[in-house]
């Protein structure tokens, strides 16, 4: 099969990437779901039982930097079976964890080693095999987590249900290591070709007029925020239902119809970015997922949170993949696996300080509410960035016009 650009091989590869992705994806959803009964096994407050949660974000944050730039140096598969071995490892040691500082402590190399490896690097790594397709397939790619939050949130308390948080997280190690490594091989050989007599590549969609620095900071400020405001429903809904009496197992399956509908959310964003840009898409997904924070705020009734929680997963879905596209319509394909590893370190920051702070606000007030403000608060500042960097971009042409003879027009085909 021809390793081409855009070719039936790639799209066989984001197949096969996307069920690593779901697989390794589990870190940031089984301390979601084993929070109830970690906290009552170790006896701990609300914070500090969100404490893995924020290890093993800022783990994958800090481990997305690291991974991208192995991967641009060695490319991907070294990289995946990193991945796999430390989430085997990772998981039967905090199967044996005798505090919640240990357990929290083990997350973070759960996180940085082992669910990073499978998410950075593949999503950096389809950017390179797509151009007309480019929008639909790093969004397809980037779901993988949302694949996990699919599969393994019902799967882990059924497991914690039967035998307890500690053997539930036993079982996650072993399958994390028999299935990942022979799924990596699958993907080994070189990299992306262009078929002879192919058309050129297209014109980005958008620029961004900004010196490339800035640009970079920007992105990652805006990545920090949205996910804060992100962070309130995905990492506290099972416990939000818990203390409104809906019980533990209606917030896991609220957590998964929320993930569900996010790869729903994902998919239609890759067709709106092939169609109108990374950066318009951000600034609708901002929006979108304001106004679901919006929702959480003035109603907590049992059918309500299912409702709100599905549109949730629909309208914020689509913003952490829009990253990866502006980074390939604004700097080198070279330099993709460092800067979309930068950004989405500091998106899984923002998904560990949320997280966090979600947890000490609720201590403080007994009340998810203001911890759901807070949400909104920091939702309105990425909207903020991101309406400056739109109104500082262009369409670019084929025959690259000056800047200036481009008027900003939202959702010009720019080719």
């Amino acid at each position: 099969m021809r390793r081409d650009i855009d070719s039936p091989y790639a799209w066989l590869r984001l197949a096969i990437a996307l069920v690593i992705s779901g697989i390794g994806g589990v870190g940031m959803w089984s301390v979601v779901v084993s929070l109830p009964a970690v906290q009552a096994g170790f006896g701990a407050d609300r914070g500090a039982a969100t404490l893995p949660y924020t290890c093993v974000s800022v783990g994958i944050g800090l481990g997305s930097l690291l991974m991208g730039r192995l991967l641009d140096r060695v490319g991907l598969i070294k990289p995946l079976l990193i991945g796999a071995t430390t989430l085997g490892a990772g998981y039967v040691l905090a199967s044996l964890s005798g505090s919640i500082r240990t357990y929290a402590a083990i997350h973070l190399f759960i996180g940085m080693f082992g669910s990073a490896a499978t998410f950075v690097p593949i999503v950096s790594d389809i950017s390179l095999w797509f151009e007309r397709r480019r929008g639909i397939a790093v969004a397809l790619a980037s779901s993988g987590s949302y694949v996990a939050g699919v599969f393994w949130p019902s799967l882990i308390e059924l497991m914690i249900q039967a035998h307890g948080w500690r053997y539930a997280h036993l079982m996650i190690g072993i399958i994390c290591v028999v299935t990942i490594p022979p799924l990596a091989l699958l993907l080994r050989g070189p990299g992306p070709s262009r078929a002879p007599g192919a058309p050129p590549p297209l014109a980005p969609r958008r620029r961004v007029d900004l010196p490339p620095r800035t640009l970079q900071a920007l992105l990652a400020v805006a990545g920090l925020a949205c996910c804060v405001a992100m962070s309130m429903p995905q990492v506290h809904i099972v416990a939000y239902c818990g203390d409104l009496g809906y019980g533990a197992a209606s917030g896991a399956r609220m957590l998964s119809l929320m993930l569900g509908f996010g790869i729903v959310s994902r998919i239609a964003s890759g067709f709106l970015s092939d169609r109108v840009g990374g950066l318009v898409t951000l600034l609708i997904g901002s929006v979108a997922q304001m106004v679901a924070l919006l929702l959480y705020l003035s109603m907590d009734g049992l059918a309500e949170l299912y409702v709100i929680s599905s549109l949730f997963g629909l309208f914020q879905g689509g913003l952490v993949p829009s990253y990866a596209i502006i980074v390939r319509e604004n700097f080198p394909a070279g330099q993709t696996g460092s800067r979309v590893g930068l950004i989405l370190t500091m998106t899984l920051l923002g998904m560990g300080l949320g997280g966090w702070m979600s947890g000490v606000i609720y201590d403080w007030t007994g009340s998810y509410l203001a911890a759901f403000a807070n949400g909104v608060a920091w939702n309105v500042g990425h909207l903020m960035i991101t309406l400056f960097l739109l109104s500082r971009s262009y369409a670019p042409t084929r025959q690259g016009a000056p800047r200036s003879a481009v008027p900003l027009v939202v959702g010009g085909n720019g080719r």
